[in-house]
C-alpha cells in the first residue's frame, strides 16, 4: 500500500478524534496506531463494549503512567464523564476544571447553598463530587449519550441512533466504566501529584554509570570474540565493574514567602534526594543566584559560586526554586534584594549562564505547575531561566522529565 493510500486510509479509520484526545491527555499516538486499531476492527476483534475498550488499550498504552489517561480519555470520548486527573481524597481536585464546572451547576441547580464555596468544608464539596461521578460511572442503559443498549447513544447496540457504532449484541455489563472508575492507575499518571513512593520510583531510575574499581566483571562479548580468535582455546576477559557515580548538587530557594506553599513537597524531595544518592551537597540561595549560595538554611555561611564552577564536569545541578521575582532582580547590576549580596555588579542571568554552560547535566526543577507558568506574577523571569535551564514542575511526570535529562546510561569513563 502506498504512503498515500495508507494515510487516506488512517483518515477514514475510525475514532480518529479519540486519537487525538489521547494526544491531549498525554498518551502518545500515531497514525501507525491508527491503522493498528482499524486492522483489529476489520479481523473482528471487537465485537462487546469490554472488548473495545481492552483492544484500544493494548494498541494505544505502552507505558504504566498512561494507562489512567487512557482510561479518563476513553471515559470522556465514549461516555461523556470528564474524569480529573487526581485521585479521590486529594485537595487538588478543588483547582481542577472538572470539579469547577460541577461546583456551579449544582448550585445554579439548587443541588448545593449558593455560598457553597464559603460555607462548606472543602472535604465536604469532594465527597458530594465524587459521590456523583461514581453515579456517572455505573452501567447506563437508555439515554442519548453513553454507550450502553436501548437508547439514542452512537455507541452500543438495541438503540434507535441511526450511523452509530454498534458495540456489543449481548446484555451490557458496564464492567469497562467500573474499572475506569476504580482508578487503579492514577498514582502512576505523569499529572499525579508527588507522594513518597512514586517519588522514589522515578528517582530510582536516575544512574550515571562508570567504570570503576577492579577488573571483576566478566566481559562475555569479548572472551567469545577472544576464544574464536584462538582457535577455541578459552581466553577469560574481565573488565571493570559499572557503578552508579552520580554527583548530586541540590540548590534549593529558601527564605521567600513564594515558596512558603512549597514547603512539604520540597522537604519531601530533599529527603528522597538524600536517600538516594550519597554523594549529594545542598545549598541555599534567595529567588535567584548570585556570586554566592550559602551552606546553611539561614544563610549566613557563604559558598562562591566560583568553587561551584571548578566541581567535575559530570556533576548533576538540580535547582529547586519557583523563579518568580522583579524582573531587576534578575537582569541587574547590584539586582539582589538581600543588602549582604551587593557586592558583585553582575547580574544574576549572568551566574545562571555560567552554570548551565558548565554543567550540561543540570535542572530548574519548578514546584509551579506547568499550567501556570505564563500569566503569573513572575511569569517574566521564569521565562528567562527556562531559556537557560531545563525546567520541569514538580508533579511525577515533571520528575521522571528530571531523571531523563539528568540520567546517564552509556556506561562511558
Amino acid at each position: 500500500m502506498s504512503a498515500a493510500a495508507q494515510d487516506e486510509k488512517a483518515y477514514n479509520a475510525l475514532f480518529v478524534n479519540f486519537v487525538y484526545l489521547l494526544r491531549d491527555y498525554g498518551v502518545p499516538a500515531g497514525p501507525k496506531d491508527i491503522l493498528d486499531m482499524n486492522r483489529g476492527f476489520e479481523k473482528g476483534f471487537v465485537r462487546s463494549l469490554d472488548e473495545l475498550f481492552v483492544f484500544l488499550r493494548l494498541t494505544f498504552v505502552r507505558r504504566v503512567e498512561h494507562m489512567d489517561s487512557f482510561e479518563r480519555a476513553f471515559a470522556l470520548y465514549f461516555y461523556d464523564i470528564d474524569i480529573p486527573p487526581v485521585e479521590e481524597g486529594d485537595l487538588a481536585l478543588l483547582r481542577t476544571k472538572q470539579f469547577q464546572d460541577w461546583l456551579n451547576r449544582a448550585i445554579e441547580a439548587g443541588d448545593l447553598p449558593a455560598r457553597a464555596k464559603w460555607d462548606m468544608k472543602p472535604e465536604e464539596l469532594m465527597k458530594k463530587f465524587w459521590e456523583r461521578l461514581k453515579e456517572q460511572t455505573k452501567e447506563h442503559h437508555g439515554g442519548n449519550k453513553w454507550i450502553g443498549t436501548k437508547g439514542n447513544s452512537p455507541f452500543g447496540h438495541s438503540g434507535n441512533a441511526e450511523g452509530g457504532v454498534r458495540v456489543g449484541g449481548g446484555p451490557g455489563n458496564g464492567s469497562a466504566l467500573k474499572v475506569i472508575g476504580d482508578r487503579r492507575y492514577v498514582s502512576y499518571s505523569h499529572d499525579n501529584t508527588l507522594r513518597s513512593d512514586n517519588l522514589r520510583q522515578a528517582l530510582d531510575s536516575m544512574k550515571h554509570l562508570k567504570k570503576a574499581g577492579a577488573e571483576t566483571d566478566l566481559d562475555l562479548h569479548e572472551t567469545i570474540r577472544r576464544t574464536s580468535r584462538n582457535g577455541g582455546e578459552i581466553e577469560l576477559v574481565f573488565k571493570k565493574e559499572l557503578r552508579d557515580k552520580m554527583k548530586i548538587v541540590l540548590l534549593i530557594d529558601n527564605g521567600g514567602y513564594s515558596m512558603t506553599p512549597y514547603v512539604d513537597i520540597t522537604r519531601l524531595l530533599f529527603s528522597k534526594l538524600h536517600d538516594r544518592f550519597d554523594e549529594i551537597k545542598t545549598y541555599y540561595f534567595h529567588n535567584t543566584i548570585y556570586d554566592k549560595v550559602y551552606i546553611d538554611q539561614r544563610r549566613i555561611r557563604a559558598y562562591n559560586i566560583d568553587k561551584l564552577l571548578q566541581q567535575r564536569e559530570d556533576t548533576r545541578i538540580v535547582i529547586l526554586g519557583d523563579a518568580t521575582m522583579a524582573p531587576e532582580e534578575l537582569a541587574s547590576a547590584y539586582g539582589s534584594i538581600s543588602g549582604f549580596e551587593l557586592d558583585d555588579a553582575r547580574p544574576s542571568l549572568h551566574w545562571l549562564n555560567l552554570i548551565a554552560k558548565r554543567f550540561e547535566h543540570s535542572v530548574w526543577l519548578n514546584p509551579i505547575s506547568k499550567q501556570r507558568w505564563t500569566g503569573n506574577y513572575g511569569a517574566w523571569t521564569l521565562k528567562q531561566i527556562k531559556g537557560i535551564f531545563h525546567m520541569e514542575d514538580m508533579t511525577l511526570g515533571g520528575i521522571k522529565g528530571m531523571v531523563e535529562h539528568l540520567s546517564d546510561f552509556t556506561g562511558k569513563e
